[in-house]
């Protein structure tokens, strides 16, 4: 085929990945989330992977790759480029797939059964607009006891750490005897283990009065009436929640006794918890009128980094 032909041939390849980019972002304006390629070390700080094994080379199916480790911004996540800037590298690519060039094989991590770009998002963002089903890719595993899926968006992927740290909670501490696992939810990882540090601390308060250490059991049912459940229902009561979008109860909770904590120690311990709840939802909530210009100055800053 005649470079010139080839040369005008990877220019409109790029201009019709271009163009479908900017009807992804248009059917997503409101979802942005949904047309975002993954950042591995997003994924990384959420699942915590423990080791790495190195898998060497074999052929990848390229629905499979979801995000990037550092172009994750530079992608969507059909991995169509977003930037004109990568037009001369994403054409070059084109043109040796076009003359039949051996590249070499991409390298990916796996991670939960999907894959991300360490080097190679050009080739394969040219290799999908194409329809090539499968690239070539030295793979490195990365150990995760949370399976991800090629639809996962961040927030999705969140919700499914949290999901994992939710079932190893209970499964340890055998808390679901004593409390409803539908009232133990959270928006963000870690808060399970700030649960077990308030039981324990909780049940040191209360062996400073016993002769005999209480278990950790008995603990958290003290903790759960005298505590977990006024603050929650003081939640529910003052209809706190309408204040923080997309929070839960037990979310509150957790901000709110420690703001209590603040509070008891700039004004005394007699202050009291109904009064701490106000004060934090006061200081830190939002009415709906804040929350829609938060929306749309978030939207509109979305759209000014693209």
């Amino acid at each position: 085929m005649d470079e010139i032909i080839i040369g005008e041939k990877a220019r409109e390849h790029f201009n019709k990945a271009r163009l479908k980019d900017r009807i992804l972002k248009l059917l997503n304006v409101l979802t942005p989330e949904r047309h975002e390629l993954l950042s591995l070390q997003y994924v990384q700080e959420l699942v915590k992977p423990k080791g790495q094994k190195y898998r060497g080379i074999k052929a990848v199916p390229i629905s499979m790759i979801i995000g990037s480790e550092g172009r994750y911004r530079d992608f969507n996540k059909a991995f169509l480029p977003r930037h004109e800037h990568l037009r001369k590298r994403w054409e070059n690519i084109d043109k040796a797939h076009m003359k039949d060039v051996i590249l070499p094989p991409i390298r990916l991590y796996e991670i939960g059964g999907v894959y991300f770009v360490r080097d190679g998002n050009h080739r394969v963002s040219v290799a999908k607009a194409q329809g090539i089903y499968a690239i070539d890719a030295e793979v490195t595993s990365l150990t995760s006891e949370i399976d991800l899926n090629t639809k996962m968006t961040r927030s999705e992927l969140l919700k499914a750490v949290i999901n994992y740290e939710k079932k190893e909670f209970f499964k340890e501490t055998k808390l679901d005897k004593i409390i409803n696992p539908d009232e133990l939810n959270f928006s963000e990882t870690g808060r399970y283990n700030d649960i077990i540090t308030h039981i324990n601390g909780h049940k040191y308060y209360l062996n400073l009065s016993k002769n005999n250490e209480i278990s950790f059991i008995t603990a958290a049912k003290s903790w759960y009436n005298n505590l977990f459940n006024p603050i929650v229902n003081t939640v529910n009561e003052q209809r706190l929640l309408s204040r923080f979008p997309g929070r839960t109860s037990a979310d509150l909770y957790v901000w709110i006794i420690r703001h209590w904590d603040d509070l008891k120690r700039k004004y005394g311990q007699d202050f009291a918890i109904d009064d701490a709840a106000r004060h934090f939802s006061e200081k830190f909530g939002k009415s709906f009128l804040q929350q829609m210009k938060d929306f749309f100055r978030k939207l509109l800053n979305h759209w000014l980094k693209r």
